[in-house]
């Protein structure tokens, strides 16, 4: 919402001057929040864990996955990057492949993109084509004895190159992985709260018969203050209580982080921040493919809001 947005740094400096403490002691601003922020997505998404960032949210993503399906393996699309953890490391293939290299738990599909992708914009079926692929991964999985715990994906693969994946990809994918027993992992650190303008979240532009099991944010989330959030479903949380084992995290969710979360989305409101975004994305969009016509350098203009790429091509 903008550097050292006036409201934001109110929202810091009144609850800093009240408390500031662990999140074992219970304070109404996490409920608050939590509560703000179940209005802006799907019903079943109805239970959140607070943490400090996003590739702290990713990893507890993973865990919930793992601890829900009793399965390992996760598949990812290519050039994927989900954070500097090691378990995300692991499934982050921009970064594994400079790395020690892919485990064996760990399944890449191709990306879907029918500009540069395996199925472009002059196939009959790319959203099949693309969710096939998946599908064929799943089974090759199988017959190694392998169980898949979750596909986990950026809802705009953005290290991947500002990707959009055509409507129904989503939905496909998830059929095929809901059927393997796994769960669908949204990562909306990069592209969700209102930044692709016309949705608050950037999964919801596959339609709105696709919800996700488990979301993770991260980065706007507290506008540069370390704030992360994973939301997920009652039975998957569930799942992970059972163990005995509670989630602890000492200053995920503290009353000042809370306090910032809730000015976030009362400016992204206020200031009419979605709509902005589809304005301004809309205007550069506009010229930029004004761009294209005149240099051949540019091969394609892509986006959805402020969530915009260029490629150039040779």
């Amino acid at each position: 919402v903008g550097h050292c947005h006036p409201d934001i740094v109110k929202a810091a400096h009144e609850q800093n001057q009240l408390l500031n403490t662990n999140s074992r002691y219970l304070h109404d601003n996490l409920v608050d929040y939590a509560e703000r922020l179940s209005k802006t997505l799907p019903e079943k998404l109805c239970i959140f864990y607070f943490l400090n960032s996003g590739s702290e949210a990713n990893d507890l993503a993973l865990r919930l996955a793992r601890q829900y399906t009793n399965h390992e393996d996760v598949i990812v699309l290519e050039h994927a990057y989900h954070g500097h953890l090691t378990s995300l490391i692991d499934i982050s293939p921009y970064k594994f492949r400079n790395l020690e290299g892919q485990k064996e738990w760990v399944h890449v599909a191709p990306v879907p993109d029918t500009y540069r992708g395996l199925y472009r914009e002059d196939h009959e079926d790319a959203v099949t084509a693309y969710a096939d692929e998946v599908k064929n991964i799943i089974e090759h999985a199988h017959k190694r004895g392998r169980k898949i715990a979750a596909f986990f994906v950026e809802s705009l693969p953005s290290v991947g190159g500002q990707i959009i994946p055509p409507a129904g990809y989503f939905q496909k994918v998830a059929e095929h992985v809901h059927k393997a027993g796994g769960v669908f992992i949204a990562d909306e650190i990069q592209v969700g709260f209102g930044r692709v303008g016309k949705h608050f979240w950037a999964f919801q532009l596959q339609g709105e018969d696709f919800i996700p099991d488990i979301v993770t944010m991260g980065k706007p989330i507290g506008n540069g203050h370390p704030l992360a959030c994973v939301a997920t479903t009652k039975e998957i949380a569930e799942a992970f209580a059972a163990t005995g084992v509670e989630y602890f995290n000492t200053f995920g969710g503290n009353p000042v982080s809370c306090a910032i979360g809730l000015a976030v989305l009362d400016v992204i409101e206020k200031e009419h921040l979605q709509a902005h975004a589809t304005e301004v994305g809309n205007f550069l969009m506009k010229t930029l493919k004004e761009q294209q016509i005149k240099h051949p350098i540019i091969g394609d203009v892509r986006g959805c809001g402020l969530f915009i790429g260029v490629d150039l091509i040779k």
